[in-house]
């Protein structure tokens, strides 16, 4: 099956030059909610572009598609799940990435060839969680997905479990879910960079944030088998985190967050430091920063 792209996903390359650095001055930290929600959606999230694309040619989706997707975040996945047809519904717990979600899925509805008011019956989003997407028929869709990286955040696998419990109800029986999560840490260059939140935080686990914690291999396997999911394949895709400048590879690590527990247990600007010293060795002689990574993705069914 041929990519595709549209609206402004076609003209933007995954090396974002969004932001200047100034060696000379540290930029804080974007701790305001909004600022956080746009950093994720203008630096970060386009670097699983190539895992969205390589799982929805496996799953081969297109117009007979009805997808809901888990942590949808600002809607990136389900934009490029509509240009290829599918009918998408979109939940996250993040009340700033949904209202761009939303913003950026009704903006390129007439480009995915319907009007608008079209939109609205073939693109749905939710602030919260599974539970919330309320109205919907039972077993209104064939495809769940869950593409927030499983592993490295302390109690992610716990979350996805709940979430996938709540959602195997609104999907056909023998439905495909696919699970994505992190690669081994010896294929990931950013685990490195990752291990700066585990440093500055005193206890992951028992922290109440979504602290740093090393990938396992059998993460979504396990969250597979607890959710009552049957195995049906499963792949790994190479997503190259680059960015333009230090100051962009910061505010888009800092979007994940991934470094929440650390900032509460130190500072910002205590946090933001030593990410810039991790991130050195990336840096390139243009100044841009470059670091490869590995993703698994898992196929499996509803009951």
């Amino acid at each position: 099956m041929t990519s595709r792209r549209i609206g402004a996903l076609s003209m933007t390359p995954t090396l974002v030059r969004h932001h200047r650095h100034d060696p000379n001055t540290a930029s804080a930290p974007a701790t305001d909610a909004g600022a956080r929600a746009r950093d994720w959606a203008e630096i970060q999230e386009r670097m699983l572009v190539p895992l969205y694309e390589a799982a929805y040619d496996r799953l081969e989706v297109g117009p007979a598609t009805r997808l809901l997707g888990l942590g949808c975040g600002s809607g990136l996945a389900l934009l490029i799940a509509a240009s290829r047809g599918a009918h998408v519904t979109g939940v996250d717990a993040d009340p700033e990435r949904v209202a761009l979600a939303r913003e950026r899925l009704l903006a390129d509805a007439p480009r995915a060839g319907g009007a608008p008011e079209e939109a609205k019956e073939t693109v749905r989003l939710y602030e919260g969680d599974s539970a919330q997407v309320c109205g919907a028929d039972p077993r209104a869709y064939n495809l769940v997905t869950a593409f927030e990286p499983l592993g490295c955040a302390a109690g992610d696998s716990e979350g996805l479990t709940a979430a996938l419990e709540s959602a195997i109800p609104l999907a056909e029986r023998g439905s495909e879910v696919l699970l994505a999560g992190w690669g081994p840490p010896e294929r990931c260059a950013t685990s490195a960079v990752l291990r700066v939140a585990s440093r500055l935080t005193e206890t992951l686990r028992s922290g109440g944030g979504r602290g740093w914690r090393p990938a396992l291999r059998d993460d979504l396997e396990d969250v597979a088998s607890r959710a009552g999911l049957k195995p049906d394949g499963s792949g790994r895709v190479a997503c190259p985190f680059g960015y333009a400048d230090m100051d962009s590879a910061v505010r888009g690590l800092l979007s994940t967050g991934l470094f929440d527990a650390a900032v509460r247990a130190t500072d910002p600007g205590q946090v933001e430091k030593e990410l810039t010293e991790a991130l050195h060795p990336h840096v390139r002689r243009d100044g841009t920063v470059w670091m490869s990574n590995v993703f698994r993705y898992l196929i499996a069914r509803t009951p």
